[in-house]
This record gives structure tokens, sequence and C-alpha cells, in this order.
């Protein structure tokens, strides 16, 4: 049940959100899902749900739930209608190389809540791939370095990186960086400081953890 109550609140709230408008939402639509559980009228609550979980989950499936798990509805309405006064309503963009910005509703209006300027993040193995890839599409071989595992760090400079993406390779490296790119979502097995990504035809990208962050030690 407490799975499926999951879905169920949160397609609640993006339909509030959605709605926006006066303060009566989202909480006017939080008292009303309230009251129509209170009164099992599970068509009135059903009506509140945004279309992309109705489109999910048909009425008579979010009906029957409802009906056989009376006690946690109950535990539900009664949390609802006792919850603390401030709501804080949130939205996610994705965009980019599977970017997020997060959003939140406060003052009437949308603000960013994260900083956006945080281009190069390493902390997570697909936060470090993201950023170099972001790096070598703008031909910023300086960034590019602070991915470069410190047991190759003293081989390397900004010259040395802009000719081995750059130069003569050029192509094949191109090549390379879109098919990282098109794999960005694949699985990662992160084992303690390192981690490991396979992609395409048999290539993987191996990431090694030093200092807190994490840097490519190979591309294939």
């Amino acid at each position: 049940m407490r799975r499926l109550l999951a879905p169920v609140l949160l397609g609640l709230l993006a339909a509030a959100a959605a709605r926006g408008g006066p303060r009566t939402a989202p909480t006017g639509t939080l008292d009303r899902y309230a009251a129509a559980l209170k009164s099992k009228n599970y068509d009135a609550a059903y009506d509140l749900m945004s279309s992309s979980f109705r489109a999910q989950v048909s009425k008579d499936e979010f009906v029957r739930m409802m009906r056989d798990n009376p006690r946690e509805v109950s535990d539900t309405a009664s949390r609802l209608t006792g919850r603390k006064s401030k709501i804080e309503v949130t939205a996610e963009l994705t965009y980019g190389i599977g970017d997020t910005l997060q959003l939140v509703h406060e003052s009437g209006g949308w603000r960013i809540a994260r900083n956006p300027l945080a281009f190069y993040d390493q902390s997570t193995p697909r936060d470090a791939l993201r950023s170099f890839l972001r790096a070598y599409r703008l031909g910023r071989w300086d960034i590019m370095l602070r991915f470069v595992p410190k047991s190759y760090a003293a081989l390397m400079n900004v010259d040395k990186m802009k000719t081995q993406f750059a130069g003569e390779r050029k192509q094949e490296m191109a090549e390379l960086m879109n098919m990282l790119e098109a794999n960005i979502a694949e699985p990662i097995d992160e084992q303690g400081n390192e981690a490991r990504m396979r992609y395409g035809a048999g290539f993987e990208v191996k990431f090694v953890r030093e200092d807190g962050r994490w840097r490519l030690r190979d591309l294939d």
C-alpha cells in the first residue's frame, strides 16, 4: 500500500502544481483530497489526480486500492488534514546532457532553487562524465584537466589536452564523445572509489574518486 500511495500523492501534487493560481492551490487541492478520502468519495479523489497519473492508473483500480486499504486511507486523510500550513512546491527541468534545474514556488512565482553556475560538478561519476562532455563541447581544455587522475596529471597540460581532442585525431575523438553523450544514462557500477560504465559495442568508461571528486581514468 505504501508503494502504491507514493505515486498517488505525487500525482495529486503534480495536479496541484500544474493548476497554479492563488494560495488555495495546492493547499485547497489537498484539503479537498483529504475530505474526499474521509467521506470515502473516491471518485472525487480520483478527479483531483493529474492527467499523467490517470493515464497510468484507471479509476476502477484507484477506487479498488482505496477500498482494500481503509486503515491506510484513513491515516493518510488524517495526516493531510493535520499537516503543517507551509507547503513547498517544486519542479524540475531536464535539459542539455541530462542536466537538471530545480525550481521552487514561493512568493507567488517560480524561483531557481539550486546554483545554476555549478557547470562542472564532480560529485558523482555521472556528474563528472556530464561535466567532462560539457567542457569538451565548449573547448575548455583547461577545465578538462580537472578530470585527469593524479597518476596522469604530470603528463598532461592544456596544449596536450587540446592536441588530443582537437588535433589529428579530432574526428575520431568527436565520434567517441558523441557516443558517450548518446549513452550518458547507461548504468554505472560504483565500487568504493572506483566506478565503471559500459556503453556502445564493448566500450567502457572507468572512473576514480580522488580527494572527494570523480575523475575519468579511461574513456574506452
